[in-house]
């Protein structure tokens, strides 16, 4: 059977006739306060982790570690015209909602895999330029009949789940902003919120928006930085914070933006932020003669109803590394020294495991989940890091563990009541700081939407032994591993784990596997034929249990060169899919090209020059093309490798697509803004890299 024959294509062709349609089938559940922090209910995955407490657990046990090996697939839906797929599905009454692409919802019968219905807000048409910000979307929200998405462009679009129709839609950036939304609303007290990132590619003030569920009026805004203080504070919470920065912050955005993390507290109705990093990155130049900077890479507690600030416990005071605090924050009561405590755990970039008492914030206790070189410890006392020499770079550069990919990225780790462990996705890659001829008092930001954090970012191809990744179980109480799997490549798929003793994980070489809970034992493994990076969920449908992710690579793992590109997954050739597994499940995978590394292409003919190679090696950096293209445009299959495309062989074709944009509907950026230079020495670069690999693997045979 040809390829466009395959039933996901003609699906998907179709879909549009769809959109608008009424899906027959049951009243949707009544998801609302009650249902999201009922923890014993395990039928539906109505939210981005489950449930209120983010712990990514279910109490689903008939699939568990006793007959786990019988696991199978039950169906799998091709996703032929994707390019973003490291996104959570939701599970609902028998459909899987789920956003894949450019900020698109999709809805499938989770017991067949037939698409129902499909919603695309265009964001290709209203707001193109947001295409530059390389990432797809992490999930989505339910709440009472609708489906919640943050579109990459800024709008919060409340969707009816069972016609696929817009209901509302509300944009909660300005207009031409650097602002964009990737990661998952969250729903409580209908009331729906969100926030965005930013904060690395212009001037970024972070705030976070509640908006009313069911008609989308604006009910209330905390901005996480404080603003220019001659226009006046919003709140004496500003107020406050303003006093922690020095010199002119404010024309540089300041950042903090909450891109991730979000989890609402229905114990104390609190909803907790967890904060990104500066804008830019480098406080030297944020703001000159340091400060905590609040309240950046941080936690802070909201109180749920009004927005009003509660407390806050700050990871990295004055940040200057991209240590967000944006990864997950885990609500759990767990007995410590006797005694139950409820508390939140929380694994940021840092390399530290934080646990903190939820009504006070006060920190319990704080420990080093990898390789960190950056701090010795948290004083406990003060609740402070203490820093090593030169690890904010005064004498111009440092290398330090971790780096700005984090010890634990966005990838969700999880936790499970049972075993009393939580199962994080460790990362171990250093970070190179470097700032020297830097003037903070001269240096800006560029016009256009781009890459520029304050460092001199060095576009290079990572090292085969730059650094690892593994699964680990860390106990939260004795503050140590149980115990660690290493994961092949430098980044690993998030995390779910079950009441039947399981931990599901996926890997960059295509691996999605069962361990056992209490031991880390592999159990199950299935060959995905394509990296496994989203974090899978499960659910129940009638009697039977079912297990789902989604394949594929975008953002940072398509962007780490030799190490992620080794498993030979290419963009336009591996297909994306969503799959699903229940017990003795029988389907087999469509056929697909097997991985295959990304072969250069040269033209003997064409003269390089080595100037504008170099230039446009800066540029590669600059117009954030690593995000897609990857470091030293080696590509992991997240966008085509631009040294085997024939496109990148020709000055004219480069041009239509670059500079012209005729690529835009399939997710390519167009950059009007180059002028012949600039095009032309990211052309010669280009084919400067595709020369140096082929000539590597000459040497090499």
């Amino acid at each position: 059977m040809k390829p466009w024959m395959r039933t996901g294509v003609i699906a998907g062709l179709f879909s549009s006739l769809l959109v608008g349609s009424v899906i027959a089938g049951p009243k949707p559940s009544s998801i609302d306060n009650a249902a999201l922090r009922d923890e014993a209910n395990g039928t539906n995955w109505a939210a981005y982790g489950r449930t209120f407490s983010e712990q990514r657990y279910s109490p689903l046990k008939q699939i568990n570690a006793d007959n786990v090996s019988r696991l199978g697939l039950a169906w799998s839906l091709d996703l032929f015209d994707v390019n973003f797929s490291t996104t959570a599905p939701l599970a609902v009454d028998g459909v899987i909602y789920f956003s894949p692409g450019i900020s698109e919802v999709r809805a499938v019968n989770a017991t067949t895999g037939k698409l129902l219905w499909r919603y695309d807000p265009e964001v290709v048409k209203t707001a193109p330029q947001k295409l530059r910000a390389g990432w797809g979307s992490r999930g989505l929200a339910y709440w009472e009949g609708k489906v919640y998405l943050g579109s990459r462009d800024g709008r919060l679009i409340a969707i009816n789940a069972k016609t696929g129709k817009p209901v509302w839609s509300v944009m909660t950036i300005e207009a031409d902003d650097h602002r964009y939304i990737t990661g998952a609303p969250r729903v409580f007290n209908g009331k729906v919120i969100i926030g965005h990132g930013g904060a690395d590619v212009g001037a970024t003030r972070g705030y976070v928006t509640a908006y009313d569920a069911k008609t989308g009026k604006q009910l209330w805004r905390f901005f996480t930085v404080p603003g220019d203080p001659a226009k006046g504070f919003e709140d004496k919470t500003q107020e406050m914070a303003a006093k922690t920065w020095k010199g002119e912050w404010w024309k540089l955005g300041g950042g903090g933006t909450v891109w991730n993390a979000m989890t609402y507290d229905p114990k104390f109705n609190r909803i907790y932020l967890g904060t990104g990093n500066g804008a830019p990155w480098n406080q030297k130049i944020r703001s000159p003669g340091g400060g905590d900077n609040l309240f950046l890479c941080a936690i802070v507690a909201l109180d749920a109803d009004t927005g009003e600030y509660v407390w806050h416990y700050q990871t990295n005071p004055g940040e200057t590394w991209d240590f967000n605090s944006a990864m997950d924050i885990v609500l759990a009561d767990i007995t410590i020294d006797g005694m139950s405590r409820q508390v939140m755990v929380h694994a940021p970039k840092n390399g530290f495991f934080y646990v903190l008492d939820r009504a006070t914030g006060k920190l319990i206790s704080a420990e080093k989940i990898t390789k960190v070189t950056w701090a010795e410890r948290i004083d406990m006392s003060t609740g402070r890091p203490v820093e090593t020499p030169n690890a904010r770079y005064e004498a111009g550069e440092t290398l330090i563990w971790p780096g700005p990919i984090g010890a634990h990225n966005w990838q969700p780790m999880s936790f499970n009541p049972g075993t009393g462990l939580v199962y994080i996705p460790i990362l171990e890659l250093p970070g190179y700081y470097n700032d020297k001829g830097i003037d903070p008092a001269t240096w800006k930001y560029p016009k256009a939407l781009g890459w520029d954090v304050g460092i001199n970012d060095v576009n290079e191809d990572t090292p085969l032994d730059a650094g690892k990744s593994s699964l680990q179980a860390w106990d939260p109480v004795k503050q140590k591993a149980v115990w660690s799997v290493p994961t092949p490549g430098l980044l690993n798929g998030g995390t779910m784990t079950t009441a039947g003793n399981l931990v599901f994980q996926g890997q960059v070489d295509g691996k999605f596997n069962a361990y056992a809970a209490d031991s880390g034992k592999r159990l199950w493994s299935f060959d995905s034929a394509n990296a496994v990076i989203a974090p899978p969920i499960t659910f129940s449908v009638g009697k039977t249990q079912y297990v789902s992710v989604i394949t594929g690579s975008s953002g940072a793992p398509g962007a780490l060169g030799t190490p992620q590109a080794l498993y030979g997954w290419q963009s336009r050739v591996n297909v994306r899919r969503l799959l699903t597994f229940k017990l003795d499940g029988k389907a087999i995978v469509t056929a697909s090209t097997g991985p295959a590394l990304a072969i250069p292409l040269d033209d003997p003919a064409f003269k390089l020059d080595a100037a504008l190679a170099d230039k446009g090696k800066a540029m590669f950096m600059a117009k954030n093309c690593t995000a897609c293209h990857g470091f030293g445009a080696v590509a992991a299959g997240a966008a085509p490798d631009l040294r085997a495309s024939a496109l990148a062989l020709s000055g004219p074709a480069f041009e239509q697509v670059v500079r012209n944009g005729i690529l835009q509907t399939n997710g390519m950026p167009r950059f009007a803004e180059l002028n012949d230079v600039e095009l032309n020495s990211l052309f010669h670069y280009i084919r400067s890299r595709a020369r140096e690999s082929l000539a590597l693997a000459k040497q090499a045979k």
